[in-house]
């Protein structure tokens, strides 16, 4: 429903990567921006070299509040601006990357692990931690057991996040990656935030987490 929030996650069939290449996931975070329309969208550019679409132009179908692109797995946390306006978003994105890959590699078939989980969202003792754990999702690229373990170099893994660009997760601190994917004002808005308040309260989640604490959606 209109003005309700999502979470969507979907990952590769059988938990294979989808982004074999940084094109790949270079191609899919523009598709963030280009396919979050109401109206179809042909795509036809190199995304080497390309220009946004306007704006103006464009009726979207969620505010995209925050995201993080993993080898085999996508998170999105989005508020609808239409009725429906997730799923359809979810549509265009994993169909669209499921072409492009198909296409790449002579391939056919199914690419993601069915639909897209797109789950409701409600303001409960959790919300405020949700962005922490869809955009602390990279640090298992080289802490791969921190959850049940706790995190064994911290400055190591901050530092691996600010360089990690396939997440808003840059753009939220204040330092500009793809700052027109997300709706950086309503997510500060919807979390009682703003950059300087996120990275501290983020980094300290991170500093106290125990593998016991509750993990929504995992």
């Amino acid at each position: 429903m209109k003005g309700e929030t999502f979470h969507l996650l979907n990952r590769g069939v059988e938990k294979r990567k989808i982004f074999l290449t940084n094109e790949y996931y270079l191609r899919f975070v523009y598709n963030l921006y280009d396919f979050n329309d109401v109206k179809n969208v042909i795509l036809d550019y190199s995304y080497r070299r390309r220009t946004l679409i306007d704006k103006k132009s464009k009726e979207e179908l969620v505010d995209v509040l925050c995201w993080c692109l993993m080898p085999n797995h996508i998170h999105v946390l989005g508020k609808e601006k239409i009725d429906g306006g997730m799923s359809i978003f979810s549509k265009k994105i994993v169909g669209g990357h499921t072409k492009y890959f198909n296409d790449k590699n002579k391939r056919s078939g199914v690419l993601f692990q069915g639909r897209s989980k797109i789950i409701k969202i409600t303001r409960d003792v959790h919300f405020d931690y949700l962005p922490f754990y869809i955009l602390s999702n990279p640090i298992k690229l080289i802490e791969p057991n921190w959850k049940e373990e706790g995190i064994k170099d911290f400055r190591k893994v901050t530092n691996f996040l600010e360089d990690y660009r396939c997440s808003s997760y840059l753009d939220l601190i204040g330092k500009d990656n793809y700052p027109f994917i997300i709706n950086k004002a309503l997510f500060y808005e919807l979390f009682n935030t703003n950059q300087d308040k996120f990275k501290k309260d983020f980094t300290d989640w991170l500093s106290s987490y125990r593998g016991d604490v509750r993990r929504p959606h995992e």
